[in-house]
């Protein structure tokens, strides 16, 4: 993939601006982070040479002077909520994060328990973090919130919360996902430390929308199909326009929230120190793009890609239509269709000259290959091997895993397991290479070509097991699939 963003000076610009407003409000900067703080795959994918690990890598330049807060729903914890990439609930994911975030040498001051009304389920959770000797603080419902100001901004409203002790001047408020209640805990510390004279400021980092982009640039649209289930639209700050006369960007949400915002600020201080939402952020990626025409063509990729993921959300009656139903309009708004994936038309075609599902790849440099189901492999893992055939120069029909081999693993599923598709998965594949690889040169050879398919685009005839999506996802292949299951059945 063509490169169109420069990390390097992302990371300096970022840090050194967070630095700015720190030293803008004085004692101390809450700073909401959204989005991921590691993991940022999104990014890294409509900006072609973003690293995941962006955001850690900034806050680590900082990181004598960060501590950071994770904050979680009560209601969130109390329903067991589910953060769809990773299969794991909100409240194991604060563990998760904690344990990231002191591996890479971060200090994580607490926890705040959110939007909390004596939920048995959030009590269960702080007691454990407080027996794991995680500081942990609760913030409560205030009635009216967010519009009811008055109260919001008393001793019956933000003073009724916990307030959070920490000990350094950034202090980062992140979250396992939406809704967490980030943007209430920042401000409600505000109004705690204005209170006992602390001189501290609130600001955003969020990478997208990216707020000196066009509306309608495909970064930006990009974004606005990865968040079609929460109902985000991008607009034009309407704050910002009439303030500074300028054009910028930011979605709804904010604009919505803006003037509830600037009372609360005025509350607390008697005057806001922002103009408009685009103001408070802090987000210098719009500088960092080197090739946008490559950033524009990476994302229209990503819109394709979101748009069959909401499809197979709908076939599993995991989504709704709603989300499909956005995404195809933004599809038209960037002026693209399914059939501009590289890898859709060969993969429709061999499933149909098959008559039984496939699989194609493009691999980094372009060249197509597809799988075919057999009576030994599934479409995925025969593309698999296909893929890393190619990119060893090995031959085709070379066999890396010999029949004789297989037969015993299908008779263990079949027979011993219970399971009714006898071939094999793409994990039970990997299995069996690398068993070949202790002896074969050949195989070791195809086994060692695994790290060049991270990047690669894949498309299945099928929706494809759990299984083979996870293995894909660990070898940093950008997966997509037809919205229909293999078989027709009442239980999948």
């Amino acid at each position: 993939m063509k490169i169109g963003f420069d990390n390097e000076k992302y990371l300096r610009m970022q840090s050194e601006h967070i630095r700015e407003r720190i030293g803008q409000f004085g004692d101390k900067l809450y700073l909401e982070f959204g989005g991921k703080l590691f993991d940022d795959y999104h990014a890294s994918r409509v900006l072609p040479g973003f690293a995941p690990d962006s955001k850690l890598r900034m806050l680590l330049q900082l990181a004598d002077q960060a501590e950071i807060v994770i904050a979680i729903n009560a209601a969130d914890i109390e329903k067991n909520k589910v953060r769809q990439d990773l299969g794991i609930t909100y409240d194991v994911d604060v563990l998760r994060l904690i344990q990231e975030f002191q591996d890479k040498g971060l200090y994580v001051g607490s926890v705040v328990i959110t939007q909390y009304s004596g939920q048995s389920g959030a009590d269960v959770f702080r007691s454990k973090l407080e027996h794991m000797g995680v500081r942990t603080y609760r913030h409560y419902c205030i009635d009216g919130y967010p519009s009811n100001v008055p109260l919001i901004v008393s001793d019956e409203g933000y003073g009724k919360n916990d307030y959070i002790e920490t000990s350094r001047p950034l202090v980062i408020i992140t979250a396992p996902g939406p809704g967490s209640g980030k943007m209430a805990t920042c401000l409600s510390q505000l109004y705690h430390e204005n209170k006992r004279g602390i001189q501290a400021g609130y600001a955003k980092f969020e990478t997208f929308p990216i707020w000196n982009l066009p509306l309608k640039h495909p970064v930006n649209l990009a974004y606005e199909a990865a968040t079609a289930d929460l109902n985000d639209v991008n607009m034009i700050d309407p704050f910002h326009l009439e303030a500074y006369g300028e054009t910028t960007v930011n979605y709804n949400r904010d604009v919505d929230i803006f003037p509830v915002l600037t009372a609360i600020f005025e509350g607390i201080y008697g005057t806001s120190p922002y103009k408009s939402p685009t103001d408070m952020g802090v987000n210098m990626a719009g500088f960092c793009i080197i090739d946008d025409e490559a950033c524009r063509e990476a994302s229209c990729q990503e819109i394709i890609r979101r748009h069959y993921q909401a499809l197979n959300r709908l076939a599993r009656e995991e989504g709704n239509s709603d989300e499909v139903y956005k995404i195809n309009l933004l599809m038209n708004q960037a002026k693209i269709t399914p059939q501009m994936r590289r890898v859709v038309e060969p993969c429709l075609k061999r499933a149909e000259a098959i008559g039984a599902p496939a699989a194609a790849m493009e691999l980094p440099d372009g060249t197509l290959v597809t799988g075919k189901t057999s009576p030994l492999l599934g479409a995925s893992a025969a593309l698999l091997l296909n893929a890393i055939k190619v990119l060893g120069g090995i031959d085709h029909d070379a066999h890396l895993i010999a029949p004789s081999a297989i037969e015993p693993i299908q008779t263990l599923k079949t027979n011993y397991l219970g399971s009714k598709n006898p071939r094999l998965h793409t994990d039970e594949v990997l299995i069996a290479l690398s068993m070949s690889a202790a002896t074969d040169e050949t195989a070791r050879l195809a086994l060692s070509q695994l790290p060049k398919l991270r990047g690669c685009q894949v498309h299945t005839s099928v929706m494809l097991s759990p299984v083979d999506i996870k293995i894909f996802q660990k070898l940093g292949v950008d997966l997509t699939s037809e919205p229909v299951y293999e078989h027709k059945r009442l239980y999948h």
